[in-house]
């Protein structure tokens, strides 16, 4: 394939997926998560665009983007999964369409991304629970005590009230970024998002670099790589128009994975624990850097205990190094501890003790009224004891090689999604960030754009949730089922058939077969 060729190639899937985020940012400006109590919108006289007709034209243009990005991001999948086929030596497939480079779909996440930079916040309001937690800190408060309730203002009109009395479950280093943000935007909300969105914007620059190279360590297809995760509608609709922490933190983890990986063991532990100085959950891919670092010494001689106990304590003290320094410099303690149980306040039934407490109570409800809340108790203890035996585990499973303890890490990753108390749609790019690593079966991407799809349904961009009404919850089932069903068959529905008809009727016959594909003679030359 000439270069021009491999430039060229999906490029009108990319401009589709172009055109939805622009459409998703623009219809952001009428369903989305404004601030509170601020006149701008009836200031430029716009603010018909949220109520009425308005809100149902631009909630239109919202939804219109979604799918677009969503069939988009599809159709380049089923693309990367056909050439991936036919390079396979063992499988006979039809000639592939071209694959852009890796170079070529790194400018255009940057494409993708670009609008959901200035959209309203969507799908939560975390964004100014960032800056109120921010403003806390700044005027004297400790955020790991206080919660942003002590400074009252737009920031905490703005956010969830839910979290106005919860202290911050974040780690120094974030906690230092949103004081530098709200000391220098105030209490000007619009402008403290956008200076949110610049300082987590380094997550996505990293991603960009990490993804592809943690790919091909492991003889992965990078492009899928970057299909998987960066031009994800889920990820990149809730990580940059949200906009959460998740988007730095993935990409300071995946990097220090792939210095670690590469042998880096000093510099990739110290930027892994700098993830974990900005959201806790990092810290399940720090054991395994032992496994890692060890396999590279046995690679050159065999490992005595001495090696054992010189790595494991390297390990441990890079790691407290970098996240004491942090902790230091913005002289606040290990209070960020306490904020982590708040998170027993979400209730959905993402999670296996969540959905379990739902599910004893439905079955009970003809015998028994059970509280949701004590059950509950009782579900996520029990989940918690079953996600510290596994996690211990998958650790110690995932011992013998490099590949089977980057492995481990994606599997406990894993554990954690499915048995923490609560869940939300972008911490799944824990995991994904990882699996990229591998070449993963059609089925495992075909659930991944099902659950991607689902989780960009069942959560509105207006802050509320449907998971909890038949209905919608069916209908997002069956449009993430055939969102998923077509990323390994072309026209999953057949309404090329009506194209068929129409050219039967008014000019020469088609030559594609059903799927899709164009049908060829005993001679294999196209028909």
């Amino acid at each position: 394939m000439t270069r021009a060729a491999a430039g060229g190639a999906g490029r009108g899937d990319l401009v589709l997926g172009a055109i939805g985020s622009v459409l998703v940012c623009l219809g952001s400006f009428g369903v989305g998560d404004p601030p509170r109590n601020t006149a701008l919108l009836s200031d430029l006289g716009l603010s018909w665009i949220t109520y009425g007709h308005g809100k149902n034209v631009f909630g239109t243009l919202f939804w219109l983007g979604v799918f677009l990005m969503v069939f988009g991001w599809v159709r380049m999948g089923r693309r990367i999964i056909e050439a991936n086929r036919a390079a396979d030596p063992d499988t006979v497939a039809d000639e592939p369409d071209a694959v852009p480079t890796t170079r070529v779909l790194r400018r255009w996440v940057l494409v993708w991304a670009a609008p959901l930079l200035v959209a309203v916040p969507v799908y939560s309001r975390d964004v100014y629970a960032y800056l109120a937690q921010g403003a806390v800190f700044g005027a004297g408060f400790d955020p790991y005590a206080d919660g942003p309730a002590h400074v009252p203002g737009p920031l905490v009109d703005s956010m969830a009230q839910v979290w106005a009395t919860t202290t911050a479950p974040y780690g120094p280093f974030f906690m230092g970024m949103l004081r530098v943000v709200t000391e220098i935007t105030g209490d000007h909300v619009i402008l403290g998002v956008l200076a949110i969105r610049l300082v987590l914007l380094p997550g996505l620059f990293l991603s960009l670099w990490a993804i592809p190279r943690l790919a091909e360590r492991f003889g992965a297809s990078p492009q899928a790589g970057l299909w998987l995760v960066l031009f994800n509608p889920m990820v990149l609709i809730h990580l940059v128009a949200g906009p959460h922490v998740e988007l730095l933190m993935m990409g300071v983890l995946v990097t220090g994975i792939v210095l670690v990986v590469d042998g880096r063991h000093v510099v990739g532990t110290s930027v892994l624990a700098l993830a974990v100085s900005i959201k806790i959950t990092a810290g399940i891919a720090l054991p395994f850097v032992l496994w890692i670092w060890l396999s590279h010494i046995r690679s050159r001689r065999p490992v005595t205990p001495r090696d054992v106990v010189t790595v494991f304590a390297s390990i441990v003290g890079i790691a407290v190094a970098v996240f004491g320094v942090w902790t230091l410099a913005i002289g606040l303690g290990l209070g960020w501890l306490t904020g982590l149980g708040w998170a027993d306040v979400i209730i959905n039934w993402f999670t296996i003790p969540t959905l379990a407490a739902h599910l004893v109570t439905l079955v009970a409800a003809p015998f028994v009224a059970l509280n949701l809340q004590p059950v509950l108790e009782v579900t996520r203890a029990i989940g918690s004891v079953v996600l510290a035996v596994t996690l211990v585990a998958v650790w110690w499973r995932h011992r013998h090689d490099v590949r089977d303890a980057v492995a481990g890490m994606a599997w406990a990753m894993l554990a954690v999604l499915l048995l923490e108390p609560s869940t939300l749609p972008w911490y799944y790019t824990w995991v994904l960030v990882i699996v990229v690593a591998f070449d993963l079966p059609v089925w495992v991407r075909a659930t991944v754009v099902g659950a991607s799809t689902f989780l960009l349904i069942v959560f509105q961009p207006d802050d509320a949730i449907v998971f909890y009404k038949p209905v919608e919850v069916a209908l997002a089932a069956a449009l993430a089922g055939l969102a998923a069903w077509s990323l390994s068959h072309r026209d999953p529905l057949r309404l090329g058939r009506f194209g068929r008809w129409a050219g039967a009727v008014g000019g020469p016959p088609d030559t594609s077969g059903a799927d899709g594909h164009t049908v060829r003679d005993g001679t294999g030359q196209k028909a």
